[in-house]
């Protein structure tokens, strides 16, 4: 079985093996306590704290273990939120951000405070000059993640940083799809990070605020981890955590080239093997081993399905593959084809021999998916009427969609099709087709049900 979910989780590494086995003897004492098995807890925990501040670029005192990346997150939000309540209630996102952050303003938000989400670009990322034009007196905290959990997409967190200081605001950045590859740079104030994600023990949690921001810690104060991660410190995850970090950190150099090279390669070959797929994120400005994927008239859970039965974790954002039936907010806010969305994120050590048998198997798997779900295999030749309605009402991802493709040429050029439908992808889906086909949006309208989709032909 080949995984290629790294951006969900990845394996323990052998050196977090190892490093838990060893401190399960010694780490297992209170150590807040002055006795000899105390203080061994205590070294083990305090070198563990030094490892992780010479990694993310801080002080020892400034680095905090937590439960995990969520947690981290939390408390980082409504700890620097609370701490300048003084000066405002306003909190700044980036549309992409984890779901984690999204939570945490909507809590703020649901508490009386205000929220800015700064948009992106096609390709996922935030332009500086949009967190600078969100930037208000009563500001009292942006957050950025430092590179986007779905696409790749490296974020300008120096830029954004350096944009935020200046108005004296302080910067959260979420690092946990990057501090396994560096430190992350610029002037920022508070970071989070999961250890899950490089390789350390599921429940692990880093959070780091910077000497000079204000934090109030937020509910019932402990005496541990400077009063912002209650409960006794698991110290053998915490420790095998930083010794993985540290053993990916030796090898992220080399690695991210060789990586790099397997996922360009997917995004070279993908569109050339498969018809109608629009690969997404920035093209440059990416994580090594992530490379995303959206293929048209296909159903993200049945290809997901298929490629598990050749051997094959992948993961998706789309709609289909989700219990709300709603795209990825990710997708959604890009503005890319959400339907038929496959997500490649390849470990480290990736085998070559995987990627290249997974470029074999994908195009029988999304023919496969597409016969099913009678996908048109080439446009209409004939010509009809110069409107056409589609009733999709109650058809779900990639159903409406793969419905107007098959009526579209009957329509004359400057003719038009009014699609309708109920599912929430279908407003991110048909706009994303009519730009993959060189067709005009015309927009949405208003219907008793759901909403209408209008396609125009111009060629």
């Amino acid at each position: 079985m080949a995984y290629f979910d790294a951006a969900s989780a990845v394996p323990l590494h052998p050196v977090a093996r190892q490093a838990l086995l060893a401190s399960v003897d010694e780490g297992w004492a209170d150590p807040a306590r002055l006795y000899r098995e105390g203080r061994k807890a205590r070294m083990l925990l305090d070198a563990a704290r030094e490892a992780a501040a010479e990694a993310v670029g801080c002080r020892a005192d400034e680095v905090v273990f937590t439960s995990s990346g969520t947690r981290a997150v939390h408390t980082g939000v409504a700890g620097a939120l609370a701490g300048r309540r003084r000066v405002g209630r306003h909190l700044i996102v980036s549309a992409v951000e984890h779901s984690s952050v999204l939570h945490s303003a909507e809590v703020w938000e649901a508490d009386g405070g205000t929220v800015t989400q700064v948009p992106v670009n096609r390709a996922g990322a935030v332009d500086p000059a949009g967190y600078a034009a969100a930037l208000r007196e009563d500001t009292a905290l942006a957050v950025l993640q430092s590179a986007n959990h779905e696409v790749g997409t490296v974020q300008p967190v120096a830029e954004v940083a350096e944009v935020c200081r200046a108005a004296g605001v302080p910067l959260l950045v979420d690092a946990a799809q990057s501090l396994g590859w560096g430190p992350v740079g610029g002037d920022w104030s508070l970071l989070t990070a999961s250890a899950h994600k490089w390789g350390g023990p599921s429940g692990v949690g880093l959070l780091a605020v910077r000497k000079g921001a204000r934090f109030a810690v937020q509910g019932p104060v402990d005496e541990r981890e400077s009063g912002r991660a209650p409960g006794f410190e698991n110290i053998p995850a915490i420790v095998a955590a930083v010794a993985s970090l540290r053993a990916v950190r030796a090898e992220a150099a080399q690695e991210a080239v060789r990586l790099r090279e397997l996922t360009e390669r997917i995004r070279a070959r993908v569109p050339r093997l498969v018809p109608d797929v629009e690969v997404v994120g920035d093209p440059e400005r990416r994580l090594p081993g992530i490379v995303t994927f959206s293929c048209l008239y296909v159903d993200g859970e049945a290809l997901l399905h298929e490629l598990d039965r050749e051997g094959f974790s992948v993961s998706s954002g789309s709609s289909c593959t989700s219990s709300t039936l709603t795209p990825s907010h990710v997708l959604k806010a890009m503005g890319v084809l959400s339907e038929g969305n496959v997500r490649v994120s390849l470990p480290a050590g990736a085998a070559e021999e995987d990627v290249e048998r997974f470029l074999e198997v994908l195009p029988g798997a999304v023919a496969g998916v597409r016969e099913k779900l009678g996908a048109p295999a080439a446009p209409a030749a004939q010509e009809g009427p110069g409107e056409v309605l589609v009733d999709s009402l109650g058809k779900r991802c990639p159903i409406p969609v793969i419905e107007l493709a098959k009526v579209f040429g009957q329509v004359p050029v400057g003719g038009t099709v009014r699609v309708l439908s109920d599912d929430e992808a279908a407003r991110l889906d048909i706009p994303a087709w009519c730009e993959m086909r060189g067709q005009e949006y015309v927009g949405e309208e208003p219907a008793d049900r759901g909403a209408a989709y209008v396609v125009r032909r111009l060629n």
